[in-house]
């Protein structure tokens, strides 16, 4: 904005303010048509486009998210930075460029943080100086305050679709292809337990909402998310559930582990867990392998094998288990793992789907079903072990069908009869 737009948009802001005060509520149409009125009237000199410029980041000012609203509207920004109150970056097309736009003061920035977290019943202030949120349109948020943060009270908003991606829609963009969708939608109908790995931003929620699209409607599907993120239009029978943080006086928090436990007793059909961080992973696995098949959740990872070390971790901070006993739950609890990273231009691919066969001499044995292999999404040549739900979903269905990606009239395949890739 130039000098005049500046002074225009800082008079508007006091007059809009002193209109609020006198008139109490005031919904977002007077609102809008009292800051247009007063924009014109005082707008002498500045174009029609500068005035709405104004009048725009005004109302934003009050009821929207500020300055950071016009990057909220934007479909192709996919993650909002704000390092402090005048530094913002932002992840458009998959490059990160810093924005001219700041807040006036670290005030602001403070009270729009509050304004977010306290619209999703959580806190954060000094005592409690971090904060995971989410926007209303399912953005997840990240706050993080002074003293922790160095610069300034830190905010980051990462961005999802509107409409969640479907299978169908990753195999367009390119994250992998028709036949590694076929085989995961395939494996999702029939109740695998389907763990997905990836590192930061590498498209671990994307999928799992992708994967979650493809559970047949007729099941009752608990999600359990620190933030709910997840959205599962095509599930009437759903419920969400997420944790709780503790009050100002460090009580009545509820994590992970308690909310696993409970929807063992709402007569789940499955259980989708947003991410596993800790000791949850214990109750994760021991859902699983409680007659709740076809489960789903994400967690941090560099490769498949990795992950699973990474899950020994977590569940040895939540239970004192031997490692062979945890390694031989995991063995029976997930059946495939699903890798994802992200690529220097920018691109979210899966780079490897593997079968979590058995356990040898205390080692997993993976078979890798797909692999990243110069530049692409691979088949490996080898087929799927496990095909005992496969056949039953044939049994149990005549026409086991591919319904994510439309091809409703394809005949199921059954393991053993298909070609590379594990069908």
């Amino acid at each position: 904005m130039n000098g005049n737009m500046m002074q225009l948009l800082q008079r508007i802001k006091g007059l809009t303010a002193d209109f609020l005060d006198r008139n109490g509520t005031v919904d977002d149409g007077e609102l809008m048509r009292f800051i247009e009125e007063e924009a014109f009237r005082h707008g002498a000199g500045l174009s029609v486009a500068e005035k709405r410029a104004v009048i725009q980041r005004v109302f934003n000012s009050f009821r929207g998210m500020d300055i950071l609203q016009p990057y909220l509207d934007d479909p192709e920004v996919t993650e909002i930075m704000v390092n402090r109150h005048d530094e913002i970056f932002i992840e458009k097309k998959g490059e990160i460029v810093r924005v001219e736009e700041r807040f006036d003061h670290p005030g602001k920035l403070e009270d729009l943080i509050q304004t977010i977290v306290g619209r999703v019943n959580r806190i954060v202030n000094e005592s409690s100086p971090i904060v995971d949120a989410r926007l209303p349109d399912g953005s997840r948020v990240n706050v993080v305050l002074p003293p922790l943060s160095l610069k300034g009270p830190t905010l980051t908003i990462r961005r999802f679709p509107e409409k969640p991606m479907t299978l169908r829609d990753l195999q367009e963009s390119g994250t992998l292809t028709g036949e590694a969708a076929q085989l995961l939608e395939r494996l999702v109908r029939a109740k695998y337990n389907i763990f997905i790995s990836g590192g930061t931003s590498s498209g671990k929620t994307t999928m799992l909402n992708a994967l979650g699209n493809c559970i047949p409607r007729d099941e009752r599907v608990i999600t359990i998310e620190d933030s709910a993120e997840l959205q599962f239009p095509n599930i009437p029978n759903l419920v969400r559930l997420e944790t709780r943080n503790a009050n100002a006086e460090g009580r009545g928090s509820i994590g992970m582990s308690v909310l696993i436990r409970t929807a063992l007793r709402m007569r789940p059909n499955r259980i989708v867990i947003g991410e596993v961080r800790g000791g949850e992973a214990a109750d994760m696995l021991q859902a699983m392998n409680t007659g709740h098949e076809g489960s789903l959740s994400t967690g941090h990872a560099n490769s498949c094998r990795d992950m699973l070390s990474r899950l020994e971790t977590m569940v040895l901070s939540g239970v004192q288990l031997p490692l062979a006993v945890i390694r031989q739950q995991l063995v029976s609890a997930l059946d495939i793992m699903v890798h994802l990273n992200r690529l220097r231009d920018g691109r979210r691919v899966v780079t490897e789907i593997a079968e979590l066969v058995a356990l040898k001499e205390q080692d997993y044995v993976l078979r890798p079903l797909f692999q990243w292999v110069d530049g692409t999404l691979q088949p490996t040549g080898e087929t799927l072990v496990h095909t005992e739900k496969l056949k039953r979903a044939e049994e149990a269905d005549d026409r086991f069908v591919l319904r994510c990606l439309g091809n409703e009239e394809e005949p199921f395949i059954l393991a053993g009869e298909a070609g590379a890739g594990g069908l």
